[in-house]
């Protein structure tokens, strides 16, 4: 009986180590590892009052003479601004704008005169500024092809590109997609005392876009021949990789007001020179509601005009030397006692060996002067 017993409880373990390690090698605890537990060693720095406050004084010392130079090199730069599509409407189309850009017959021809505030070195560079216009639109952003772009060999390869995509019997569009369609045309053209300044559309573009993203292979094939004409045609004997017009406009903007490359004037304009802009106004932006512009500028070490730069930086570090001055006055006035970093979770092995070294050491003291109960009843509370 008492060896069917055993054999029984012997079964009983068996059956329960089994079961332990089924439950084991089922089990999705992950596998332990310092890294995986956080327990790696770190840096922890303490943020004493002293740091917090050169920490502040040494970013607002940093920042606010980056903030003024920013400033003061934005400040350089010279820049016109005219906004030309209401000017550029005749006096009878005024309340009907769209039928006037949609008449291939109307005079789209109008004269813009502008001041040079002050001197305008080479290279004075031309943009144009379209406002309310969503280049982001997922749609439209889709709407090309990549591949069709680079190589001739991908000439068909138009999937992507409806609906610009192919013209009569399946002729691919080359470039097809609505962002090629609707390529920017109106024009610009410049005078100073009656003298005609050239505008040079040459490195306009990424080199990148150039070299990588549009084939010197690929020719523009039945573009803009359809019935609806979405923008610029493009000359058929010249690649895409030396078209930079086109180059500029596929590269999209993120934002509904955006400004694009047109040109540069490699000449010196000097203060209250009169220019003379003849301007073309074919691109309708009429149907919704947007704005056009035409923006000559002068650039700095920083870039085109932009005050936001410069403002951030001298809000920032005006920001840190006030914080520090007032760190200071409060640690003057109000001084409060510094914790005990002893009592920090990752020194706590450390003072858990000191406290039971000092415990060993009373309990000694203890069997020495009471004897060895009194030490081995203190070991044991």
């Amino acid at each position: 009986m008492a060896a069917k017993g055993a054999t029984s409880s012997g079964g009983a373990k068996d059956g329960t180590s089994d079961s332990s390690s089924s439950s084991k090698k089922n089990s999705k605890k992950p596998k332990y590892s310092r890294f995986t537990q956080q327990e790696l060693p770190a840096c922890k720095p303490i943020l004493t009052p002293g740091w917090v406050i050169t920490t502040f004084i040494v970013v607002g010392i940093i920042f606010i003479p980056i903030g003024f130079a920013s400033l003061f090199a934005s400040e350089w730069v010279v820049e016109i601004v005219d906004r030309y599509d209401e000017d550029c409407v005749p006096h009878n189309y005024t309340y009907n704008k769209l039928a006037y850009i949609q008449n291939s017959e109307t005079n789209k021809t109008c004269m813009k005169r502008l001041i040079v505030p002050k001197q305008m070195k080479s290279p004075v560079y031309i943009y144009y500024q379209l406002d309310n216009f969503y280049q982001n639109h997922r749609r439209y952003v889709k709407s090309r092809s990549d591949k069709q772009l680079r190589s001739r060999a991908s000439e068909r390869d138009t999937s992507s590109c409806k609906p610009e995509a192919v013209r009569g019997n399946n002729y691919p569009i080359v470039p097809c997609g609505l962002i090629a369609w609707s390529l920017f045309n109106d024009t610009y053209g410049f005078s100073v005392k009656n003298k005609a300044l050239e505008v040079s559309k040459k490195n306009i573009a990424w080199k990148s876009d150039r070299e990588h993203k549009f084939g010197s292979d690929v020719y523009p094939k039945n573009f803009q021949s359809g019935g609806l004409i979405g923008g610029a045609k493009l000359n058929a004997s010249i690649p895409l990789s030396e078209q930079e017009d086109l180059i500029v406009w596929m590269r999209t903007a993120a934002l509904p007001t955006f400004r694009k490359l047109y040109g540069k004037i490699e000449t010196d304009l000097e203060a209250n020179d009169e220019i003379t802009v003849v301007i073309q106004n074919n691109y309708n932006i009429y149907s919704f509601g947007g704005k056009k512009s035409l923006v000559l500028s002068t650039t700095s070490w920083i870039g085109g005009k932009n005050d936001f730069l410069g403002v951030a930086y001298l809000t920032v570090g005006g920001l840190c030397l006030f914080l520090a001055i007032s760190f200071i006055f409060l640690y003057v006035i109000m001084p409060r006692p510094l914790g005990d970093p002893s009592y920090l979770s990752w020194n706590r092995g450390q003072v858990n060996i000191w406290s039971k070294t000092v415990r060993h050491s009373f309990v000694l003291m203890k069997e020495i002067i009471f004897g060895k109960k009194a030490g081995n009843h203190m070991l044991a509370s």
